[in-house]
Parts: structure tokens; C-alpha cells; sequence
């Protein structure tokens, strides 16, 4: 693999990262602000309703490409990524001016700026807020069961009815942080890529099966940049916050990062050991459900973390209050 393909993957995993450590360090602040979205965050049923909503919203994105109501989408987003950045600013500044201050330029910079590192910036931001309002407001059950349904989800939705791939496409040319945008070269411009024409060349020389030729030869790890969804950090971190907020597993005493034990701890290099083995597969080509070894290697992690730290596996499991 070149060494600018090296470059991609570090930064793609620094952008995990700190989507992973931010998440971490805002929920005790999160919680103590009221932020815990739901009633009883132990009741699995909280995970469904949100399924649900993930449906509806994908459903919802792809018919808004449809009817060609794109700009609306984009609207949509950016004004979630503001009010994300807001709650994460909010946590971490003194003053609540300069919060929406901040939160305000992210919107802003991604209308008027929508260069990659704009992009990654706002993902990053959105990604940690995100997590860590999930991770105080989803149990340890409804938890699991989140990353196992919406694993099988993505591995569905790219590899059978292929619509997550449609979504992909549609939002591309909208350079909003659904998607985060790893270069392989720092010159690489975001700005400077027409993804409607792309999409027609590839159109224009695809085969039967609907694979482009010239795809299909050339080595991914020699494009400009590539591409992984920001659902993709999210999801397993939802897992590292749950963990780090609702285990009973002691503090490992980091005063930086007060919530972390080792439940959360091995849920994140589980997280890593599941991103490398995507990378690896993204690297031979093809598009890839990212959650199914994501969510994985968080699951995994934890539990393992879990037993480790002598926490009972029924408790780790979130099954102590229905036994």
C-alpha cells in the first residue's frame, strides 16, 4: 500500500479518535446538564424507536434526491451540525455567547466552505456530541442491541438492497458531514471534485453487472481520497460512552477522562481492531458495510473489558434487572 494511503488511514483513525476521547470527556458534563434524552435509559425499547427513526430519516434522504430537494437536505444537516456544536462548545466554554458563537461558524463555514477539513472539523464535532447525548441516554441493553440491529442493517443495506450506497451518492455532491472525506494527498480539494460528472463516466462505462472497468482495475489506495460515513464513528462510540457511564466497572482514574474504565477502554481498541480490518477490505476495492466489524469490535471490546474488570455478565449484558 503507498505511503499516502498510510496517510488516509492514520487520519481517518485520529478523526475516530477524537470523535472517541470527546465523546468520553463530555458525558459526565452531559448528564449533569440534563442532556439524557429518554425516561428509563435502560429500557431496550429506546433502541428500536431510534432504529426506527434511522429508517425513516434514510428513507426520507433518498426520496428528498429523488424529487431533486437536495438543498433542503443540506439545510437540515448543517443546522444539526451547528446545534451538535453547540452542545459540545456549551460543555466545554465558560461562556454561552462564545458557544453559539462557535457553533454558529461551523454552520456557516460549511455553507460558504465545504473544504474537507471543514467537513471532517464539523464531523468530528457532531460525532463526539452525538455519541456522548447516546451514550448517557442509551443502557447497556438497549446499547447492544442498537449496534447489533443497525450492523445487520448496514450489512444489508450495502450488500443486498444496496440503497445505503444510493444514499452515499446522493450526498456527495452536497459536501455535508454525513460523510467524513479523508485525502491520501494534502492537496487534494474537495471543492475542486464534480461527483455528477463521475457519476455519469462511471455510468457510461459500466458493464452489464453495473461495475465500471476502469474501477474496477484501478487500485483504491491510489485515488485522491476516500470516503467513510460518520454513522461509522458514531456507532461504536455510543458503545465507549454507554460503558463509561452506566458499567459498574471502577474509574481507571484518568483525570482527564473521569468516566473511562476498562469495559470503555477495550471497547475502543475493539473499535480500532474492527476499523483496521475495514481498512484492509476497503483497500481491495469495493464498497464495505463499515458497522457490521465496527460495532463488532466495540461489542466484543467491551464485554471482554467487562469480565476483565470482574463484572458479572449478566450485569455487563444489561440483563440484571430482567433476571
Amino acid at each position: 500500500m503507498p505511503r499516502r494511503a498510510y496517510r488516509g488511514v492514520a487520519l481517518a483513525a485520529l478523526i475516530f479518535f477524537v470523535v472517541q476521547v470527546g465523546a468520553l470527556a463530555l458525558v459526565p458534563t452531559f448528564f449533569e446538564q440534563g442532556y439524557q434524552t429518554v425516561e428509563d435509559p435502560t429500557d431496550p425499547t429506546n433502541s428500536l424507536l431510534y432504529i426506527g427513526a434511522i429508517i425513516g430519516m434514510t428513507a426520507f434522504m433518498l426520496a428528498a434526491f429523488k424529487y431533486d430537494l437536495d438543498q433542503l437536505i443540506r439545510v437540515i444537516i448543517v443546522f444539526t451540525s451547528g446545534l451538535l456544536s453547540w452542545y459540545v462548545f456549551a460543555a466545554i466554554l465558560p461562556s454561552g455567547l462564545l458557544a453559539i458563537g462557535l457553533s454558529a461558524a461551523v454552520a456557516i463555514a460549511l455553507l460558504v466552505y465545504p473544504e474537507w477539513y471543514v467537513i471532517d472539523t464539523a464531523g468530528a464535532l457532531m460525532g463526539a456530541g452525538a455519541a456522548g447525548l447516546f451514550g448517557i441516554s442509551f443502557g447497556l441493553l438497549p446499547a447492544l442491541v442498537l449496534l447489533s440491529v443497525l450492523a445487520v442493517y448496514d450489512a444489508i443495506s450495502v450488500y443486498k438492497t444496496k440503497h445505503m450506497l444510493d444514499l452515499a451518492e446522493g450526498v456527495m455532491d452536497l459536501r455535508i458531514p454525513v460523510v467524513l472525506v479523508i485525502p491520501t494527498t494534502w492537496s487534494y480539494s474537495l471543492l475542486d471534485e464534480d461527483f455528477a460528472r463521475d457519476a455519469n463516466d462511471v455510468g457510461e462505462n459500466a458493464d452489464e453487472d453495473g461495475v465500471d472497468d476502469a474501477e474496477e482495475e484501478r487500485d483504491p489506495a491510489d485515488r485522491d481520497a476516500f470516503f467513510i460515513g460518520l454513522g461509522d464513528a458514531v456507532m461504536p462510540t455510543v458503545m465507549v460512552a454507554s460503558a463509561a457511564f452506566f458499567s459498574t466497572a471502577p474509574s481507571l482514574g484518568i483525570a482527564a477522562l473521569p468516566a473511562l474504565n476498562l469495559p470503555a477502554l477495550l471497547a475502543m481498541v475493539g473499535t480500532f481492531v474492527g476499523f483496521a480490518a475495514l481498512m484492509w477490505a476497503v483497500m481491495k476495492g469495493r464498497a464495505h458495510a463499515g458497522l457490521p466489524l465496527l460495532n463488532g469490535g466495540a461489542i466484543g471490546g467491551y464485554v471482554l473489558g467487562s469480565v476483565v474488570a470482574g463484572v458479572p455478565l449478566v450485569s455487563a449484558l444489561g440483563l440484571a434487572p430482567y433476571l
